[in-house]
């Protein structure tokens, strides 16, 4: 059920109680984790958080935890699948769930007892009635009075029950036989539990019912960022302090960078966070000269579409922005000339381009931001500049809301080997602190490295044709060996660079049916395993609503070729996949979407 008063049914229930946080592996749902562990400090509530990077792991760590705790907090995970069916739970275990996936299960949505979705209620959610889902199929055919409520149990009670009795024969079963059976065999069936088709169980029995679940289940798209329904939270509780309207911006950035939310949900929620801005620093905003060496300072700005550009060179800002290098095509000679073209239309030397941004001439500073928006009309690019913040730590540390963010992601996807997935999970976390400045230097570093790799990767992909039309889809698959290849097995970056091809193709192609496509894209996984990761990408037309059919494709691709797919990515439209069914799993989505 939603959570109407976030303060009496969510906050003052955890208060007193020993809580557990499970934290999706994204930069929003770390920024969002950093808020609520700031408001649990400072009113001594007792957590422990578990970092989780797929269902996997989200089951592997609930089972291991389960019989500790009674409250369970998950962030970026667990709305859009029956979260009950999933984690098969004791009856009196409670999920607050803050979760920016789109669209909320509606078995989460109408249980009352055990998932409180601490979800905003003005998002456009679009969940279908009660009646419409869960009502008796006695009832819809024949005119109800209301009369005898007593014998008859609604759908949801009757699915609750089953779902309890399940429940109980599963552990039975499990508690005769002993764990260790087939790892790939169990992660199977668990994916099949995860995402049941709509049309599987009792549910489907009527065709209207089935068809208001498709409707409803069809599109994934991305709601409110968790961070800022957690600063909501913190200003509710008057508890809200600068540090976490800062983590608020960042995980709204989050979603801008990841394309996850429409340019009109982003300028809106901008407006939000801009008016906390000025009430929280409305003291400095005349007295340029106020800064003190350990004070912080929130500025709304109106700053160029340049990655990092701040902390690297204007060279390669432009080159390694994917906005710039889809628009001048960098991968091609031409494009590089045009480059070059940009360049002396702003009169800038290319010395003073070429080294970094902090050792520029002042007087060129003074009105770059001018200068590269003026040229910039005139090369065709309207967009290159947009609303974000900026954050000053002191005289000499300053940071884009887009710096952090990339950093953060970096930290968190690093593909060096020198610690777990837990380990650059804790580092990234650590690195949105003020104290740790240090570690978002290097952060800022390594997604340098990332975005170089990005850029060569795309011109790579476009140089030699590795995008290709399947029909419905363009497909692109990187191979093994390719440079940088097992930095994009990892879900982040793989749907950076997949976004970022798209708009490069897209820019490249003179064939204008292609503009229109999505994109499938898939990488190496696991060599030892023989699997890919494949990922699905809405077309670039669609960025006034960001919506994603591919979960549910994938889904039936894999159904009706017996391709054996794992579902374990909290994005539907993400899949491990056995390389050896690629082929027939491709047929059979060619096939479906034709």
């Amino acid at each position: 059920m939603f959570v109407s008063d976030f303060r009496k049914e969510f906050y003052e229930v955890v208060q007193s109680q020993r809580v557990l946080l499970f934290v999706a592996s994204d930069v929003d749902a770390l920024c969002a984790c950093k808020i609520l562990q700031a408001l649990f400090q400072c009113d001594h509530v007792q957590y422990t958080l578990v970092p989780v990077s797929g269902w996997q792991e989200l089951e592997t760590a609930f089972l291991e935890h389960k019989e500790q705790f009674r409250y369970f907090i998950l962030i970026n995970c667990g709305a859009n699948v029956d979260l009950l069916d999933i984690l098969q739970p004791d009856e009196d275990t409670v999920f607050f769930v803050c979760d920016t996936h789109r669209p909320v299960n509606v078995v989460n949505v109408y249980n009352d007892t055990q998932i409180k979705l601490l979800i905003k209620q003005d998002d456009d959610l679009e969940v279908p009635a009660y009646e419409d889902i869960f009502r008796d199929e006695e009832d819809s055919g024949s005119d109800s009075d209301g009369s005898e409520p007593s014998e008859k149990r609604t759908r949801l009670e009757e699915e609750i029950v089953e779902r309890t009795m399940r429940r109980r024969q599963r552990r039975e079963w499990e508690a005769r036989s002993g764990s260790g059976s087939e790892p790939l065999a169990a992660a199977l069936e668990k994916s099949s539990r995860l995402f049941p088709s709509p049309m599987s169980d009792r549910t489907a029995s009527r065709s209207p019912r089935r068809d208001i679940l498709f409707d409803y289940e069809q599109y994934e798209y991305h709601g409110t960022s968790s961070a800022m329904v957690m600063f909501e939270l913190a200003w509710t509780l008057s508890k809200d302090l600068n540090d976490m309207l800062w983590w608020a911006i960042v995980g709204l950035t989050d979603q801008w960078v990841q394309d996850k939310i429409t340019q009109m949900k982003y300028v809106t929620d901008v407006g939000v966070l801009q008016r906390h801005v000025s009430r929280h620093n409305h003291r400095n905003e005349d007295e340029e000269n106020t800064l003190s060496v350990d004070c912080t300072r929130i500025s709304f700005e109106y700053d160029l579409r340049l990655a990092l550009y701040q902390h690297w060179s204007l060279h390669d800002s432009l080159c390694n922005t994917s906005y710039t290098a889809a628009r001048f095509k960098l991968w091609s000679v031409h494009g590089q000339k045009r480059l070059q073209e940009f360049l002396a239309d702003m009169g800038l030397p290319l010395k003073q381009v070429k080294q970094k941004f902090q050792a520029m001439d002042i007087s060129l500073k003074e009105n770059l931001r001018e200068m590269i928006e003026e040229s910039a009309n005139k090369f065709g690019m309207k967009d290159m500049r947009m609303q974000t913040f900026s954050i000053h730590f002191g005289f000499k540390h300053k940071f884009l809301a887009s710096d952090v963010v990339f950093a953060t992601m970096s930290l968190m996807e690093s593909p060096e080997k020198d610690g777990s997935g837990t380990d650059h999970f804790i580092q990234a976390l650590d690195s949105l602190s003020r104290s740790n400045l240090d570690k978002l230097y290097y952060g800022l570093e390594l997604a340098k490295k990332q975005l170089r790799a990005t850029q060569q990767t795309i011109a790579s992909c476009l140089c030699t044709n590795l995008v290709i039309s399947q029909g419905p889809f363009l497909y692109c698959s990187l191979m093994e060996g390719t440079p940088d290849v097992m930095l994009f097995s990892r879900p982040v970056s793989l749907s950076l660079l997949s976004k970022h091809l798209l708009k490069s193709f897209v820019c490249s192609t003179k064939n204008r049916r292609c503009k229109l496509l999505p994109l499938v894209m898939a990488a190496p996984l696991s060599m030892e395993h023989g699997t890919v990761t494949v990922m699905g990408i809405p077309p670039e037309t669609d960025s006034s609503d960001r919506k994603n059919f591919f979960g549910r494709a994938f889904e039936k691709a894999a159904e009706s070729t017996s391709s054996r797919m794992l579902h374990n990515h909290f994005d539907l439209s993400v899949i491990e996949l056995k390389a050896e069914d690629r082929s027939k799993f491709l047929d059979a989505l060619v096939s479906l979407l034709s």
